[in-house]
């Protein structure tokens, strides 16, 4: 079947509005991806008709919505390729989800002596939580670096993961460089020391990542946004052992079993990890936007999206002084770049003008930063929505910047 974007684009509303004066083009799909109508639809449906609270009332809508709520988690379970529902937890996001993981594994597994590989490509998001967890209980943070081209050193993988390595924390593609890494060689170094992998799947999830038994994933974590769905809802897969282990994260209702002032016993997997109200709407509402994408097709999606990418690359990489950050041979549809004698911040003030949405910064990325030595970079990304003629929009853009500020 052929790949309809025309189609497509009229599923998203936003795509139709002009920004200064001009049609939008929006390529900013990895830090937020617009929403289809399916999802906006499925949000007001459920606010006006179902809306109640889960897990805790006997009566018809509360009945209903907890229906729905745990239909979502069976269908990020088969979206992502876990084997258990209950190794499934929605929480408000991705890096509420990693540091979920930090706390409560860290307390149960990590001691003084041991250590956490990270590598240099990562959020912040999956930096942080492991700095703050070695700095609590004394274990050392080791950094796995990448070359010029963005691929991770995987040659150096014996020298930094040992028999003391607790834990590995790495993404499924670089949401700056857009190097998609080899998971499989560091995921099997890791579990060969009896470590665990932790991985961020939020760029991943959406450009054909997941299949979290089948490639061994011990924990990974995903952004309902960036996935077409709402804000506000995220997702922790961890593997049932290892969730079962752990403490929990934090107190309240919905994770408690029985509570007595001498003790408290906690609800099983995976309510466990779920204190207070849910967010029940962004959970649905993210199963509707899974739905949609596997109505269209991950690997259409894929397919379009790297054509996109080659012509965006061949396109920009043709402008005199500009450098592109990240040309590994796997990689998502994200091109991150600098101009010789601009700013990034002034390249996308003159696209915004334009009606051109980029970011500019350090993408929550500062190591990225200052591996190449620079302090923030104009970041292109894609999404399915996304056409050939917007990336010329994109790049007569910035040549009219480039002139502007040289």
């Amino acid at each position: 079947m052929s790949y309809d974007v025309s189609h497509i684009r009229r599923d998203f509303p936003i795509l139709g509005e002009s920004v200064n004066n001009r049609p939008l083009v929006y390529f900013d799909s990895g830090a937020t991806a617009q929403k289809p109508l399916a999802v906006i639809n499925r949000m007001d449906e459920l606010m006006r008709r179902y809306n109640a609270n889960i897990h805790r009332g006997v009566h018809h809508l509360s009945g209903v919505m907890t229906d729905m709520y745990e239909q979502a988690r069976e269908s990020v379970r088969r979206f992502i390729g876990a084997e258990h529902r209950e190794e499934v937890i929605f929480t408000a996001g991705a890096t509420a989800s990693i540091n979920l993981v930090a706390q409560a594994w860290s307390a149960k597994f990590l001691r003084e002596g041991d250590n956490i590989v990270v590598s240099e490509m990562e959020h912040h998001s999956n930096i942080v939580p492991w700095q703050l967890a070695a700095e609590r209980h004394g274990a050392e943070l080791r950094v796995l670096p990448f070359d010029d081209r963005g691929d991770l050193r995987l040659d150096m993988l014996d020298e930094l993961i040992d028999e003391r390595t607790r834990l590995v924390a790495v993404t499924e593609a670089s949401n700056t460089l857009g190097t998609c890494p080899v998971l499989d060689a560091i995921i099997a170094k890791a579990h060969s020391v009896g470590a665990v992998a932790m991985v961020d799947g939020c760029q991943g999830v959406v450009h054909g990542g997941g299949r979290v038994a089948e490639r061994g994933y011990d924990f990974y974590a995903f952004s309902g946004h960036k996935l077409y769905g709402p804000t506000g809802i995220g997702v922790l897969y961890g593997r049932r052992e290892l969730l079962e282990a752990m403490p929990p994260y934090m107190g309240g209702g919905d994770m408690v079993d029985k509570v007595t002032f001498a003790k408290t016993t906690y609800a099983p997997l995976p309510l466990k990890y779920e204190a207070g109200t849910s967010n029940f709407i962004g959970a649905v509402a993210l199963a509707e936007a899974i739905a949609y994408v596997e109505g269209v097709g991950m690997a259409n999606i894929e397919a379009h999206e790297q054509k996109i990418l080659r012509m965006m690359t061949e396109r920009l990489g043709a402008i005199e002084g500009l450098r592109i950050y990240g040309t590994s041979a796997q990689k998502c549809p994200i091109v991150s770049f600098t101009v010789d004698g601009t700013h990034p911040y002034d390249v996308g003030m003159i696209l915004d003008k334009l009606g051109v949405a980029i970011r500019t910064g350090h993408h929550c990325a500062e190591p990225v930063m200052t591996h190449y030595g620079v302090t923030g970079m104009c970041r292109a990304s894609i999404g399915m929505y996304n056409t050939h003629d917007e990336v010329e929009v994109l790049a007569k853009g910035v040549e009219r910047a480039v002139r502007m500020l040289k």
